[in-house]
């Protein structure tokens, strides 16, 4: 795939840690990550790595120890107050009480005054693309899991984000809406093409969206490894099953596994 020229998202070296001086727990330690404009890297690794947290230091809502976070050449506080930042976590976090639509359109409701000149994607479209065409006037609660995550993915698109962050977004979905999800997911990309950092337990996810993965250490949190996924691009559901994907998977479940042993012993 070509990347566009430029980083989207350049991590130099970042740590972490939590709790006071006599007990403290480095979570990340001196981890370095660019992510280029136009390219879906995926973050996989043993549980308590420090994947979520390293996500939740590129979008602000944690202050690193020490290392720096640019994203489109700018400081995360820049970036994010110029809706650089599109966000996707684990829960969709809709309103019970607002209707899909109004869901979607709440960030811009909410940010109305900041918003002069600004493009900004339509709703309305957004929802079709994602399969909620029909649905714009139902409440959260009439929803599936499935389809309440892609309102969740729709309404982080609204500001038409240079940058996606995504935490593990399809993790409470039964395997056959994880397809559903992530083939819908795939499908706008391969067509908006962000850059994209998709946190991830799931090997077959990591290796259908992304151009690279990079594989996590845990305690503490550091790159173990970066694997170039070279499948040919544009991918769908027929991609499992060719042989080159078998291939990627083993390589990226070997990684994996190495790393996950280490944290065991």
């Amino acid at each position: 795939m070509s990347v566009a020229q430029g980083a989207g998202v350049e991590v130099r070296n970042v740590s972490k840690s939590f709790g006071a001086d006599g007990a403290k727990v480095t979570v990340l330690d001196d981890v370095s990550l660019t992510i280029g404009m136009g390219e879906f890297v995926s973050v996989i690794g043993p549980s308590g790595c420090g994947k979520s947290t390293l996500l939740k230091v590129v979008a602000g809502l944690l202050d690193a120890d020490s290392g720096t976070v640019t994203i489109d050449g700018e400081s995360v506080t820049a970036a994010s107050r110029d809706k650089k930042i599109g966000l996707v976590p684990q829960s969709p976090a809709l309103l019970p009480w607002k209707t899909v639509r109004e869901n979607v359109e709440l960030p811009v409701r909410i940010n109305a005054k900041a918003n002069s000149g600004r493009a900004l994607r339509d709703p309305a479209e957004l929802l079709a693309t994602f399969g909620l065409g029909q649905a714009m006037k139902k409440y959260p609660g009439q929803l599936s899991g499935g389809m309440q995550q892609r309102a969740a993915i729709a309404r982080a698109f609204v500001f038409d984000p240079a940058i996606m962050l995504m935490d593990e977004p399809f993790s409470a979905l039964d395997e056959m809406n994880r397809d559903l999800q992530r083939i819908a997911l795939l499908e706008f990309w391969q067509s908006n093409r962000k850059a994209v950092m998709f946190v991830t337990h799931s090997v077959p996810e990591a290796i259908m969206l992304s151009d690279r993965i990079v594989v996590m250490a845990a305690h503490p949190g550091r790159i173990a490894q970066v694997i170039d996924v070279n499948l040919p691009r544009p991918r769908d559901e027929q991609s499992y099953a060719t042989e080159e994907f078998r291939e990627m998977e083993a390589v990226v479940r070997d990684a994996l596994r190495a790393q996950t042993e280490k944290a065991h012993v």
